[in-house]
């Protein structure tokens, strides 16, 4: 019955991880946006903490369902979650106008910055935890869960993100840091690429690019917050 207990408190706490993950990092983009001059996040609603407007169907809920579930069905343990919110919208020629492109290179890196401070701060919380027993309580066990979820996942997310896949905050900085140093032809490949964003992830998922892409840099970082 404790197991059954555990297990749910597993799930409650990595759905919550995540929510906490993708709202912040989509809600950062929009707050440094803004911060330059771009109120179009602010106008749409968008930077609300009311999860409702930031969830995504695919992203949110049957990505990550599936990621973490279809593991358990073929008789492993649970994938790691990932997932995406609805992005924010933002008008980059507001921000460049404002602040150039070290500015545009500022909104797509704003989201990762923000998993990693939500990283950071739940492994300092976690060093100081000790790890749960049976003789503690559920209200215990639950933050301690929660606290190495939200590590986990805001890694995850952050390593992701920083890859240059078109779509992502990673081919993003790549456009705007090459039209900064006028490489027209480099930034015209990742817009051209842009459709293809979801092909890539599927690819890098499916295959075994996942271990030197994904799994060994989470695996990294989490020993370098950790340490």
């Amino acid at each position: 019955m404790i197991m059954d207990s555990i297990e749910i408190l597993k799930i409650a706490a990595a759905i919550i991880a995540l929510l906490i993950a993708i709202i912040g990092h989509e809600i950062m983009h929009g707050l440094i946006a803004y911060a330059y001059g771009d109120a179009t996040a602010k106008n749409a609603g968008r930077l609300s903490l009311n999860p409702i407007v930031h969830i995504d169907l695919v992203g949110s809920i049957i990505v990550p369902a599936a990621m973490y579930f279809i593991p358990l069905l073929l008789g492993a343990d649970g994938g790691f979650l990932f997932g995406w919110a609805k992005p924010v919208p933002i008008n980059t020629r507001t921000v460049i106008a404002n602040g150039g492109y070290n500015a545009a290179m500022q909104v797509s890196l704003a989201g990762i910055a923000y998993n990693l401070f939500v990283a950071t701060i739940a492994s300092v919380a976690l060093i100081a935890m000790a790890p749960p027993t049976t003789a503690d309580s559920l209200v215990y066990i639950s933050a301690y869960l929660l606290v190495t979820q939200l590590m986990l996942i805001n890694v995850v997310l952050a390593v992701f993100n920083l890859l240059p896949i078109p779509q992502f905050d990673g081919a993003h900085f790549v456009t705007y840091l090459s039209l900064k140093y006028r490489m027209n032809k480099v930034a015209e490949f990742f817009q051209k690429a842009e459709p293809y964003g979801m092909i890539v992830v599927i690819v890098i998922l499916m295959t075994p690019l996942k271990d030197f892409l994904l799994i060994w840099p989470i695996q990294m970082v989490l020993k370098l917050l950790m340490s």
